[in-house]
Formats: C-alpha cells, sequence, structure tokens
C-alpha cells in the first residue's frame, strides 16, 4: 500500500507540527473528502451550455463554454428542434432546456443535457399546457422553476432536475408578465425573477425583483427594484450575488446587482458594451459570470464576462460557433447550487 504523506500540520497560530508518513487514520469533525462515483456525476466542473437562437433563422445548436477560460466556445451537439427565446435551469451534472419558439410557434417542451458528456439531449418532459417562450428561469441544487413569461398568467412552475417528468405548479408571481429572456437567477435558497413587461403598461418595462423558496413554494415576495425597469434581462449569479445584465424596453447595456440574501433596491455593476440589446442569457461559477444572446447586430455571437464578487464593466470572452441571439444558456456551478 502506498503511503498517504501530509507535508505539514499546523496549530492556528501556524507554527509547523509533526510530519506524517505510513498507515494513519484521521477523524475530525471537518475535513478532506474524495469524490466518488462516475465522473459524469460529480458536479462542480464550470461548464456552461449555451442553446438555441435566432440567426438567420432559428437554431438547434448546443455550445460549451469553459467558464474558467476564455476563448471560443466549443460545438456540444443539436437540440432535437430548433429554438429562439429558450431558458435553462441545472444542477451540478444536468442542464434542462425550456424550448422556446420556432418556425411553427410556441412550444413548451423540455430535454435536458449531461454536462460532462459532450453532446446529446434526451427527453425531459412538458411545461404543462403552457405554450409560451422567454421564461424566467432559477434551481437550487434539486429543483428548477420557471416563472411564466406570459403577460396574462402570473404562474410559476418547477420540475425535480434529476427527474424526468411534467412541470408543476409552484406558486404565483405578483402580476402577470412578459419576462422577454433569461430573467432568472438563484442563491441556494431563493429563486428571483427580475423586471418584466406588464400588460397594463405595455410601453414601460417593470423595475421589480420578486423572490421565493425554491423548496417551500408559494407567490413571490418584493425584493426591491431594478435600477433600470426592463425585461430580457441576462442574470449571473453566485452564491451571494446576483447581476443583471443588458436588457430591453429600452435596449440597455446596464449592469445592476443585489445581495440575495437581504432586501433592497439593486446597485450599479457597470456596463456590457458589447451586448446592449438583451434577449440573452447567462451561466456562472462562483467567480465568474458569462453572459450571451444580448446582440443583435450580426453576427450574433458575443461572449462577455465578469467577476461577480467586484463591480466593473464586462469583459470580451469569446465567440460561440453559431449566432445565438435570444438563445438560452445554463451552467453546472451556478449560484444555487452553493
Amino acid at each position: 500500500m502506498s503511503d498517504f504523506r501530509i507535508d505539514k500540520i499546523t496549530n492556528r497560530d501556524g507554527s509547523a507540527g509533526t510530519q506524517i508518513a505510513g498507515i494513519s487514520t484521521f477523524s475530525g469533525t471537518s475535513g478532506m473528502q474524495l469524490p466518488s462515483g462516475p465522473t459524469a456525476y460529480r458536479g462542480g466542473r464550470g461548464r456552461m451550455v449555451v442553446f438555441g437562437g435566432y440567426h438567420p433563422g432559428y437554431n438547434s445548436e448546443i455550445n460549451y463554454i469553459e467558464i474558467a477560460t476564455t476563448g471560443d466556445a466549443t460545438d456540444f451537439g443539436d437540440c432535437s428542434r430548433t429554438t429562439g427565446f429558450p431558458s435553462g435551469m441545472a444542477s451540478s451534472t444536468r442542464g434542462v432546456l425550456r424550448l422556446g419558439r420556432n418556425p411553427s410557434g410556441h412550444t413548451n417542451h423540455m430535454e435536458y443535457v449531461t454536462f460532462s458528456s459532450n453532446g446529446g439531449v434526451a427527453e425531459f418532459g412538458d411545461d404543462g399546457t403552457l405554450l409560451q417562450d422567454s421564461i424566467a428561469p432559477f434551481a437550487d441544487s434539486t429543483r428548477g422553476c420557471l416563472a411564466s413569461g406570459t403577460q396574462y398568467s402570473p404562474a410559476i412552475r418547477y420540475i425535480t432536475i434529476a427527474s424526468t417528468g411534467n412541470a408543476a405548479d409552484f406558486g404565483d408571481l405578483s402580476k402577470g408578465k412578459y419576462m422577454g429572456g433569461g430573467a432568472g437567477g438563484a442563491s441556494p435558497t431563493r429563486g428571483f425573477a427580475f423586471g418584466g413587461l406588464s400588460p397594463l403598461t405595455p410601453t414601460v418595462a417593470d423595475k421589480l425583483i420578486e423572490y421565493i423558496n425554491i423548496q417551500s413554494g408559494g407567490n413571490t415576495v418584493n425584493f426591491g427594484d431594478l435600477t433600470v425597469g426592463r425585461r430580457a434581462i441576462a442574470a449571473v449569479t453566485n452564491s451571494t450575488r446576483a447581476v443583471m445584465c443588458s436588457g430591453d424596453t429600452p435596449s440597455t447595456n446596464t449592469m445592476d446587482y443585489i445581495t440575495m440574501a437581504t432586501t433592497g433596491d439593486a446597485t450599479d455593476f457597470g456596463d456590457i458594451a458589447g451586448q446592449p440589446d438583451g434577449y440573452g442569457a447567462g451561466g456562472s461559477t462562483a467567480t465568474r459570470g458569462v453572459i450571451i444572446g444580448c446582440d443583435e447586430d450580426s453576427p450574433h455571437n458575443s461572449i462577455d464576462y465578469i467577476t461577480i464578487s467586484t463591480t466593473g464593466n464586462a469583459t470580451n470572452f469569446g465567440d460561440t460557433t453559431y449566432g445565438n441571439h435570444v438563445g438560452g444558456a445554463c451552467s453546472d456551478s451556478h449560484g444555487g447550487l452553493g
């Protein structure tokens, strides 16, 4: 049997302790736990998938990005059909793709990918009877939620990400509104819906930030206001902070942020100059948020990133392999996973 060597053990003030070699055991209230099980189910890989979009027509392509790096995206495979305005939710191993709109109209179809694979989708289920695009998604480690994108129904539905099946009723938003993009995010306990377009004031986008407890269900609670009212927001989160990027009605390169454990109004974060048009989506790790799909100018394939714990303007990351405007995204290490 090989030795397991520990270079140094120190006490609390940093002074050296005993070196250990040979067969040893260790117990304590905390320590190192080695990963187990198949690689596909270990999670935490820092991978983001980008799917669907429009340019020059609706796309079925899927790309993936290693969030810790920069550079162009890599082909991952294809959705089962073309889609624009989709929504993405994810655990640490699986991304669920809620498709949105295609040349035949709206769809409620959902399918899923395994992040650690190099492509391929499988059937998940349907989002009830709701035929609509642009639904705000958020998730924790087990449950994914979809805040209604319709102008008239305020419903929120949920799925269990590790299983397959149709979405079930969760609760309601405070009012029905058109989200217009990936306008949702999560901490490990709370799910958020940002902005939207109310049918009562169809030319003025909402500033409202709402939240719910993902595991308990129920109706949303008022959190505060965005700095600029808008729909079609691409949100990125770590476990403490959500950053809301770009948007439409009006189109804006604004980014603002909240601390998710509190309540209150958003604070200015910086600008996303390369993606000022909204209708995109985001993915994230504990340190970095990546934004796609908010650039309506050809070739529509921009990727930008921010460091979530700081403030400042977005930086170019690279390009997707196809035009991803009004596309969707999800990642295996976002804020809802802790």
